[in-house]
């Protein structure tokens, strides 16, 4: 067998369509290269094609599948809240792409709870942390809330629900760095001195709504289990907070920019063209469930120009790979667009995520159990057979 295969001969040992190759490499499952004899076509790694064609024919068994689910694979749990569907996302049955042409972040929170919570006073909003990083900021005032608070299982509904409302706007409070009135998007656009209204706040706008919810990503994820243990909802928020901080979920904004800087160093072509030799990953480009392409991105790109050289850095992944402009390279590209300040696309990508966390937590409290899956033993086998 030859190391590489080419796209015709990786598609066929798979029986995939194109686009699902492009998301595997996306992810790093397969390893791609330019093809020395045209370097408009990539090869891909046979021993990795393999090794996903003998998963592909393997029995469904129980185990099997239970493995597979933990990363884009078989859904794990129930929820009314957010799903992907032909290549959309949709809240509680509604477009999210037709939702950012007219809504705000809080009325999609609204949306996302249920619908409870419309006619709250928040009341109980204490001054935010001023100081350090955005980030830092929302962690300690997660955190103060979360030390205080009492447990969320128990509480009545309508309770919850407005704890949530006002947790949205405490977390927003700490990014912003003070406490304001009106809608989220336009206190961020404030905060960044991009004016209280106008075209800015409304992209701050339509980026927040895309972003409320994501189905069971990984910050999702976390909030349930923190609330399945009945913790209150600012501990769950942290916990979501937590896993978005990691560089594999909210990180990959700075990926970009690195990626970016290559890109501006070497050149677009000669960027793309390492990391796939050094089978690393294109940050900012495909994503696992939108293999046709990320609606959320498109439907925010065509609200501004990008800078020039994050398109023609676009162009060259696309010509290369196929592989389409995600969300993280919209949220990298608007940040850009607007001149906001260093670090603002994570804070956009949180801001909106927050409503998401509460609102899993909140069906997680409501109808769901403790969250407790079993390992699968793979250590040292026994000293001592058990069963002797």
């Amino acid at each position: 067998m030859t190391e590489w295969l080419s796209a015709a001969e990786a598609l066929d040992r798979l029986g995939l369509k194109p686009q699902t190759l492009y998301a595997y490499v996306s992810r790093g499952l397969i390893a791609a290269r330019p093809d020395p004899a045209d370097s408009r076509r990539s090869l891909y790694r046979s021993r990795e094609v393999e090794v996903l064609a003998e998963r592909r024919r393997r029995s469904r068994r129980p185990s099997d599948v239970a493995a597979g689910a933990m990363t884009f694979g078989e859904p794990v749990l129930a929820s009314a809240i957010t799903t992907v569907h032909a290549g959309r996302h949709w809240y509680r049955g509604r477009d999210a792409i037709v939702l950012a042409e007219t809504e705000t972040l809080e009325s999609v929170a609204r949306l996302l709870r249920g619908g409870d919570g419309v006619t709250l006073k928040r009341s109980d909003r204490p001054a935010p942390p001023t100081e350090g990083p955005p980030l830092a900021r929302a962690f300690l005032a997660l955190a103060a809330r979360a030390a205080a608070a009492p447990p969320a299982l128990g509480q009545p509904t309508l309770a919850r629900s407005a704890e949530a409302a006002v947790l949205l706007d405490v977390f927003a409070d700490a990014l912003a760095a003070e406490t304001e009135p009106g809608p989220i998007h336009l206190r961020l656009a404030k905060a960044w001195r991009l004016g209280p209204g106008g075209p800015a706040a409304d992209l701050i706008r339509r980026t927040l709504v895309l972003l409320a919810d994501h189905e069971l990503n990984p910050s999702a994820f976390a909030a349930r289990v923190a609330a399945s243990t009945g913790a209150s909802l600012a501990a769950s928020a942290l916990a979501g907070l937590a896993a978005l901080s990691g560089p594999r979920h909210g990180g990959a904004p700075a990926a970009l920019a690195l990626f970016r800087e290559e890109a501006r160093r070497l050149g677009p072509a000669a960027a793309v063209s390492a990391r796939l030799s050094e089978d690393r990953s294109l940050p900012g480009f495909g994503h696992p469930l939108y293999p046709d392409g990320d609606p959320r991105a498109s439907a925010l790109c065509v609200r501004f120009q990008a800078a020039a050289d994050l398109e023609a850095l676009a162009d060259q992944v696309r010509a290369t790979t196929g592989q389409a402009p995600n969300i993280d390279f919209a949220l990298v590209a608007l940040c850009d667009h607007l001149g906001a300040p260093e670090g603002s696309a994570l804070s956009l990508f949180a801001a909106a995520r927050c409503a998401g966390w509460l609102a899993h937590a909140l069906e997680q409290i409501q109808d769901g159990g403790l969250i407790r899956p079993r390992a699968r033993y793979t250590g040292d086998i026994f000293d001592q057979d058990p069963a002797a």
